[in-house]
């Protein structure tokens, strides 16, 4: 049997006319998909947390999101092949639930659930500081409020609505980045501007060289690096509502590495030879400060209004996520039977509403603590991000040996180097956590993973108790009609 006789079994994955196995409309093109797929690795991990990243670093901050990209690749191919073997709005938190047991696409569900919550605290709050570069008089919390209020009206309308939206928002953050790389090219080969003089390549290695803060340093930002790449998974979660996920799905996958070459690895190479990197210091855009430092200070307004773009961009995709696997976990029995209404349009306004309630919690954390927001929410936002991270890479191992055993249709779309290549991811992923409770800022995320866990467990055995069937494992496919292979 194969991937594509899996999809005819279930009504094909775009289901009867325009709409999905799961009710949703169709309603993400693939201009769309591409531009959510560039856009979920282009956000405030790269434009704000990079700031503190490279004044721990250095220069050496290339190399920590080369390595960190190479594993992010690798989790994407392994997302790409379970997609196209049965793809899904569930996405990882089916195929954990699938391949691992339902009691982990439970907490998979709800952790990414979380895990956008969370990330939607950040970016308002990232948006909010942004806001105050034009109008410090403008309290924090009055920014991150009207944010929140607009993203959600905008998740009200259509998916449609929220993939053109995307797509601006991406294109404007792709346009600005490319302008900033031509603009420090100038820089560097012609000398115009004030940080002519000085730019040049050399400087990422005469100023204290390339390590100025030894092995250690660069380790130490890995955190803040995973963090930036954090909702690269989301074209995952819109397998239910892409017009052609077999076609569009791959093709987003696959731009990972030069996107990863162009925006992170392309721009910091840039920003770093046309200004020290002792001049960027945490809280501040390095992308503002370098526009600044060359002496075009309309230039740095006009970055600060990209990276406010790109903050609303993450969190308007935390709307849209959240209400999607709210839903998913109460189509399951995982999660109340309140959020399986669809709107007529086919949207899951119920769980998007509650999600913008819960996004509030971020208003607030702006107004007690405006200085300290972003630091606060960021290191448990990557503890919780990574865990779908985790569970894709193992989902994956799982699936590929039913697969080699004969037991399940090979998908059309295989991640390469198996096993391998996920086996290093999830090795890496491991290692960031260690880190993590080294580093004394991260390790707060840490004492409420095990609280959040703890919750997990307990609320999974009062489910189980009261419907044991909720937990019951379901059949997807029938046996595939090969021989087994090797495991």
């Amino acid at each position: 049997m194969t991937s594509v006789q899996v999809d005819e079994k279930h009504g094909g994955p775009e289901g009867p006319g325009n709409t999905s196995e799961e009710g949703y409309q169709r309603g993400l093109g693939n201009r769309q998909i591409q531009m959510i797929a560039i856009g979920g690795a282009i956000g405030t991990g790269l434009f704000l947390g990079a700031g503190k990243a490279i004044s721990k670093a250095g220069p050496s901050l290339i190399l920590a999101y080369a390595v960190a990209g190479l594993v992010i690749f690798f989790i994407m191919r392994a997302l790409g092949e379970l997609l196209m073997y049965r793809p899904v709005s569930g996405s990882f938190s089916e195929y954990a639930r699938e391949f691992l047991g339902p009691f982990w696409g439970y907490v998979t569900g709800w952790t990414y659930w979380l895990f956008w919550v969370v990330t939607g605290i950040t970016e308002v709050t990232a948006a909010a500081e942004y806001v105050q570069y034009w109008e410090e008089s403008i309290p924090q919390w009055v920014s991150a409020l009207g944010f929140t209020v607009l993203l959600f009206g905008i998740n009200l309308i259509s998916v449609k609505l929220f993939g053109e939206m995307e797509f601006w928002f991406s294109m404007i953050k792709v346009t600005a980045i490319l302008g900033m790389i031509l603009i420090g090219l100038g820089v560097i080969t012609l000398g115009f501007s004030d940080a002519g003089d000085t730019a040049s390549f050399s400087l990422l290695w005469s100023e204290g060289g390339f390590f100025p803060k030894g092995i250690g340093g660069t380790l130490m930002t890995l955190q803040i690096v995973m963090f930036a790449f954090l909702a690269v998974e989301l074209v995952g979660v819109t397998a239910g509502e892409a017009t052609n996920p077999r076609e569009t799905l791959p093709k987003a996958i696959n731009t990972v590495p030069w996107r990863i070459a162009l925006f992170y690895l392309g721009a910091l190479i840039i920003i770093l030879s046309v200004v020290s990197w002792t001049v960027f210091e945490p809280g501040v855009s390095p992308f503002v400060a370098a526009f600044a430092k060359i002496g075009l200070p309309a230039g740095a307004g006009i970055v600060n209004f990209v990276v406010l773009t790109a903050a609303l961009s993450s969190c308007n995709s935390g709307m849209y996520s959240t209400g999607r696997m709210l839903r998913d976990l109460a189509l399951n029995g995982q999660g109340p039977r309140f959020f399986t209404v669809l709107s007529p349009k086919g949207l899951p306004l119920r769980g998007t509403t509650v999600s913008a309630a819960c996004m509030l919690v971020g208003v607030w954390i702006n107004y007690q603590w405006p200085g300290e927001a972003f630091n606060y929410v960021v290191s448990f936002a990557t503890i919780s991000g990574m865990w779908a991270w985790i569970m894709i890479l193992s989902a994956q191992l799982v699936y590929r040996r039913k697969v080699n055993r004969g037991l399940l249709p090979r998908s059309d779309f295989q991640a390469p180097g198996y096993p391998w290549t996920s086996v290093f991811a999830l090795a890496f992923i491991g290692f960031v956590i260690v880190l993590m409770g080294i580093d004394e800022d991260a390790r707060v995320s840490l004492y409420c993973a095990p609280i959040w866990g703890a919750a997990m467990v307990v609320s999974y055995f009062v489910i189980k108790s009261r419907d044991p069937e909720v937990f019951a494992r379901k059949d997807h496919t029938a046996p595939a009609p090969t021989a087994a292979g090797k495991d």
